[in-house]
């Protein structure tokens, strides 16, 4: 089935009855989540590799969907680097369809049996993967996200209710469809993955409160994102904070690493979630490496805020503020502030990070050791760039967001980590004394 065929079974037009409308889509993932749950593995990964299919004849399509969604988007004023967020092209649709192809080649998480033992008794226990059941899933801007969350969903046999961005809202459409089409190409229900039909704000209040048909919520965007699901859901939530990700440069670090890792971590794309928000630089190796790093950073575009101690060594330097240590700019802006080694930059990190994704540049294994263990963040690298916080990275295919919680997922959250388990006891006629 291609999309045109498709586009049939997805809402293009938006209710009049938010409340309804949300009440029947519920209705209709709870229903479609019992039998995606038992759906066969070679049937989802048919689902997802027709999808990508329909995703590459349908190109012309989307890009006009989303062509729609970028002149709205610019008309309104927005950042540059907000929009790069929302631009699909040929080559990103295709890494769109690829990202489904991987997600169909990881194994099944569902059924996996976690463990297994024997009880004296001869009782016979496992330990298995079940999927959560219906997944909300709110996030922002990013329309690949639609796809990304939708495909990880049917890996793991969840039901995806998707409630995307107002300004991703024709292509969030758009990749639906194609979605549909794969769904429908392998005999699945095309109420296994929907798109909230409308851009009315009223609608995620109603999914926040949908406990009886939702299981888990999953918001993806920034910080009044965040607070408003965690204020307001009925729902439990894997929360997805916004990315306060740190480089620190220690003074026993490679200065060519340094240069490539810092520039990297904040330019290769400023508006991901793993881009650097701010630099730490070890005070020993301050006066040598930070004129150097800041050249380059500068030379790449990017505009440099730093602390007192920063700007004695690069006058060029806006000043920071405090609220600087704190700001996820999700653009060509990085705060610079000069630490003392490797205890000064975990109390940094600490204090003002996300716990989201941090990296630590320096040959000296015992610092390195340090960070890893001291700083407390989902993701902590060594000589690395914070822009590998991504699922695809990880090996998972994709990831619906990077956790930033302590209970149940952390760090990337992929299929498998959609998953939950439950005991399976098979005995032969044991009674309990």
């Amino acid at each position: 089935m291609t999309l045109a065929e498709a586009i049939s079974t997805t809402a293009t037009t938006e209710p009049e009855d938010v409340a309804a409308a949300m009440l029947a889509i519920g209705q209709r993932a709870r229903t479609a989540s019992a039998g995606l749950a038992l759906a066969p593995t070679a049937a989802k990964n048919a689902a997802l590799r027709g999808a990508a299919a329909a995703m590459r004849q349908d190109v012309d399509r989307i890009l006009t969907a989303n062509a729609e969604d970028v002149a709205a988007a610019r008309a309104k004023g927005q950042r540059e680097s907000m929009i790069d967020r929302l631009v699909l092209d040929p080559p990103r649709i295709d890494g769109i369809a690829s990202g489904l192809e991987a997600i169909a080649e990881l194994a099944d998480p569902v059924g996996a049996v976690m463990a297994e033992w024997t009880r004296p008794n001869g009782l016979r226990f496992e330990r298995r993967r079940v999927p959560l059941g219906v997944i909300g899933i709110i996030y922002e801007s990013r329309p690949n996200v639609t796809a990304d969350a939708g495909g990880l969903c049917l890996k793991s046999g969840n039901a995806a209710i998707l409630r995307g961005g107002s300004e991703s809202f024709h292509s969030s459409g758009a990749l639906v469809a194609a979605m549909h089409a794969g769904l429908l190409e392998a005999g699945l229900s095309v109420d296994a993955i929907q798109l909230v039909p409308t851009r009315d704000r009223a609608a995620v209040g109603h999914l926040l409160r949908m406990a009886e048909y939702v299981d888990v919520i999953v918001p993806r965007g920034g910080r009044s994102l965040i607070e408003r699901v965690q204020a307001e859901s009925r729902v439990p939530v894997f929360a997805h904070l916004e990315g306060l990700c740190h480089v620190y440069v220690d003074g026993a670090a490679d200065p060519d690493k340094a240069v490539a890792i810092a520039v990297n971590a904040k330019m290769r794309r400023t508006s991901v979630c793993g881009a650097a928000e701010t630099l730490l630089v070890d005070r020993a190796a301050a006066p040598d490496l930070l004129p150097r790093l800041a050249s380059a950073l500068q030379d790449a575009g990017c505009a440099l805020r730093g602390d007192a101690a920063a700007r004695e060594l690069v006058a060029s330097m806006e000043p920071a503020t405090e609220a600087d240590w704190s700001t996820e700019y999700l653009d060509a802006v990085l705060s610079v502030a000069v630490v003392d080694g490797v205890g000064g930059a975990v109390a940094h990190i600490n204090r003002w990070g996300s716990h989201h994704t941090d990296s630590i540049v320096t040959e000296d294994s015992g610092a390195a050791e340090r960070f890893l263990n001291e700083v407390d963040s989902a993701i902590v690298l060594h000589n690395a760039s914070t822009q590998f916080a991504d699922g695809g990275e990880f090996g998972m295919g994709a990831e619906i967001g990077i956790s930033t919680g302590r209970m149940h997922a952390r760090g990337p959250v992929g299929a498998e980590q959609l998953t939950s388990f439950k005991y399976v006891v098979r005995g032969d006629g044991q009674i309990r004394p």
